[in-house]
């Protein structure tokens, strides 16, 4: 196959001949719209050499658009039947490597060394978007994501300490990135075409990247479930005598916020100093 990125008529002809239906319990909207997958890359920033990490490539539009690029590209697919298209199409490019399984349990597609630097470019299938963000945030940071995923859930990821968005997730991508750009998506883009909204959404890495302790982690997502009560009260029902968590809650202050503040009001730089 030649020609990346694959056009609707080109979408719709490979499927054809490879009898596949998209399965909307994995999330697959192929995305059809040529100048989108283009514009994926010049949002990644991607250059030759680039090591870029993409999840869910289906059949395989941006996948050939980053390798034609000159990235090198780690990817991981749960399909078996799209894994096995991808072996016969770009198997023999030393820069495709496969990963055939589930992103959320593989959320860099096994790319080794990720310490060295890499980037991540997905049309992320929409189910897992945030336990697979956790998981990244959980390992080594990339410097720059950009991610076709829904709106809403976007606008989740990266909402605003103070609203009804702001959550135990958010805490941990505030820490470690900055949004830099969310753009439209319009259902038309996909075949078939999604009920909801969609965007590309970029981030990129803090130079103070951080991330939360295990424990903080785990108290965040306690004080979460009763987002409406005062912190302080709700610490003393679920998290009675510890004192890590009464060392936190003394912190409070010196941030001008007290045991009375809710979860959504206390920012990620707070949470970041839980021991």
């Amino acid at each position: 196959m030649s020609g990346w990125p694959l056009t609707q008529a080109s979408t719709r002809e490979l499927l054809a001949t490879l009898g596949h239906d998209p399965r909307r319990w994995l999330g697959q909207n192929f995305l059809v719209d040529p100048n989108l997958v283009r514009k994926s890359l010049v949002l990644g920033e991607v250059a030759p050499g680039d090591r870029v990490v993409e999840v869910g490539p289906g059949l395989g539009t941006l996948t050939g658009t980053l390798l034609e690029a000159g990235a090198q590209v780690w990817a991981v697919e749960k399909d078996v039947a799209l894994a096995a298209h991808l072996r016969a199409t770009f198997g023999a490019r030393p820069a495709f490597n496969l990963l055939e399984g589930d992103a959320v349990e593989h959320p860099l597609a096994g790319i080794p060394e990720p310490e060295r630097g890499f980037k991540v470019v997905a049309n992320l299938p929409y189910a897992i978007s945030s336990p697979w963000m956790e998981a990244v945030c959980l390992g080594p940071h990339p410097e720059r994501l950009v991610l076709m995923l829904q709106r809403e859930a976007a606008e989740r990821l990266t909402a605003e300490v103070g609203t009804g968005h702001w959550s135990a997730l958010t805490i941990q991508v505030d820490l470690a990135f900055e949004r830099v750009g969310l753009h439209p998506v319009p259902p038309g883009c996909f075949h078939p075409a999604p009920k909801v909204d969609s965007c590309l959404l970029v981030l990129r890495r803090r130079p103070d990247a951080a991330r939360l302790s295990p424990k903080a982690r785990a108290v965040a997502r306690a004080l979460f479930t009763q987002r409406r009560k005062q912190v302080g009260s709700s610490a003393k029902r679920l998290f009675p005598d510890d004192p890590a968590v009464a060392a936190w809650l003394a912190k409070l202050p010196a941030h001008g916020l007290d045991s009375q503040v809710r979860p959504e009001g206390i920012p990620s730089a707070v949470w970041r100093e839980f021991a």
